[in-house]
């Protein structure tokens, strides 16, 4: 049996991949206040738009998207992901955005098929 060997086509690019998170975010949210309400549908909706376009890029990874949303009121928010995984194919990245009244943080998980 053959070793597959990544091309920098298939290879997982963060920042490529920051890019468009950040594109998917600022399609949902971009011209927004907080609003408690909305947040559920906000974070579905970026979560599954940034799902679709990552797999539209044809590349061969599963992916694992998680999104917070978080109001600006001066609290603190940190963060922190670990994986054991293939370290030369998978990969991840995490894009944090804002605009006046609020944070997200999206992480994207890219695990190799």
């Amino acid at each position: 049996m053959e070793e597959y060997h990544p091309t920098d086509e298939s290879s997982f690019n963060p920042d490529e991949t920051t890019i468009t998170i950040k594109e998917c975010i600022d399609s949902i949210m971009g011209r927004v206040d907080y609003n408690q309400q909305q947040v559920n549908k906000w974070t579905s909706s970026i979560c599954e738009l940034s799902l679709t376009q990552l797999a539209k890029q044809g590349k061969p990874y599963k992916y694992i998207v998680n999104c917070a949303v978080m109001q600006k009121c001066g609290a603190g928010l940190h963060t922190a992901n670990s994986c054991y995984w293939d370290t030369a194919m998978d990969g991840s990245c995490t894009v944090r955005w804002e605009n006046r009244t609020m944070y997200c943080v999206v992480c994207v998980f890219a695990v190799a098929i």
